[in-house]
């Protein structure tokens, strides 16, 4: 070996730099054969994974944070082979330089490392997803997208405990310890938030509602697009995007309409105070005789409800299937322009139109 590269620079040989350059040069080159290799591996320890989420797919998610962690590894165990230079190991308020500089590199690791784990929860959501997709029932598809939010919650509280005992080489045991007593004090300023997490525990278990639900709460109409760790996500009928906290959700009264079996219509006919018992028998007979022509309608009534001093009051109502609103709105449109046809036919006037 020529001397020339025995020769020390910076406290290390040249020879050293030459290695460890090299090294980096063929873990640029070969990142994405040997990540792409590190994913098919980590692919096959889920066989039962296969027929939902293809190797591509997998790949495509968790190739980009992997090349990135392997890439760091190797400058990391790299550069760890060479001795610190001692012209540059330089005290700054009690911390040197040396330590500084490790720090840094464990805190990128640890970073490039969370991600790689965030991308592998995105990996089970997909696989349960897929799996949910497969059943009429929608709570479990939200399921998978509560508890894909929750773990990636998860994944950055195990990100600050490993910069805590990595980085800042603090006693994983005390700041346990420490902890516990912080949570006590942070869940009493945080108890609305804490409140929300527990009512979104409610929600996909007691499942009032599920993704894809109209329902009515708090005045507010409209579909449910996401339920999430603090909050629901609520298409309202003037289609603007409401956010509603789940605590709210929960503790107020909410009406699910699309659990409804049947869709109601109301009609109240105040008729003149000198319409006559034969006009008012014809006209509720022959109300009674188009509601039961209507195939939709289910069931319906027509009652003589009240005899005012002011006027006579027929009560009209009935029960639709669970139809679309905009062919709810169509038979109503119907019945109605017929009644007051049978009206005119009958010589039936409304109370408003009395001397």
């Amino acid at each position: 070996m020529p001397e020339f590269l025995q020769t020390l620079v910076f406290d290390n040989p040249l020879i050293s730099y030459l290695w460890i350059a090299g090294i980096l040069l063929a873990m640029y080159l070969l990142k994405g054969i040997v990540s792409k290799f590190l994913c098919g591996l980590l692919y096959g320890f889920f066989p039962g994974a296969k027929k939902y989420v293809s190797r591509d797919q997998f790949i495509a998610l968790v190739l980009i944070p992997m090349e990135w962690f392997v890439v760091w590894m190797v400058v990391i165990f790299s550069f760890h082979k060479l001795n610190f230079p001692s012209v540059l190991d330089v005290e700054l308020y009690k911390i040197t330089s040396k330590e500084i500089i490790e720090a840094t590199g464990k805190a990128i690791l640890v970073v490039f490392f969370i991600r790689l784990l965030r991308r592998f929860i995105d990996f089970i959501a997909l696989v349960f997803k897929a799996k949910a997709d497969q059943t009429p029932d929608q709570s479990d598809n939200q399921l998978v997208v509560f508890f894909r939010d929750f773990f990636k919650v998860v994944a950055i509280i195990i990100g600050i405990i490993m910069f805590s005992k990595f980085v800042f080489n603090f006693d994983i045991s005390s700041l346990i310890t420490g902890l516990s007593i912080v949570t006590a004090a942070v869940a009493l300023a945080t108890r609305e938030s804490l409140e929300n997490l527990i009512a979104s525990f409610i929600i996909f278990f007691d499942k009032p509602f599920t993704l894809g639900d109209l329902v009515k709460v708090e005045g507010v109409t409209g579909t449910v697009e996401k339920i999430g760790l603090r909050s629901t996500r609520i298409r309202t009928e003037q289609k603007t995007f409401l956010t509603m906290p789940n605590k709210k959700m929960v503790d107020s009264i909410l009406d699910n309409l699309t659990l409804r079996t049947q869709r109601k219509a109301e009609i109240r006919l105040e008729l003149n105070i000198r319409t006559t018992a034969r006009q008012i028998n014809d006209l509720i007979a022959k109300i009674e005789m188009l509601l039961q022509q209507q195939e939709q309608i289910e069931t319906s009534t027509v009652v003589l409800n009240e005899l005012g001093s002011k006027s006579i009051i027929i009560h009209v109502d009935y029960f639709t299937q669970t139809i679309e609103f905009a062919l709810f709105q169509e038979i109503k449109q119907t019945i109605n322009l017929n009644i007051l046809r049978m009206m005119e036919g009958l010589g039936i006037e409304l109370a408003g139109n009395q001397p």
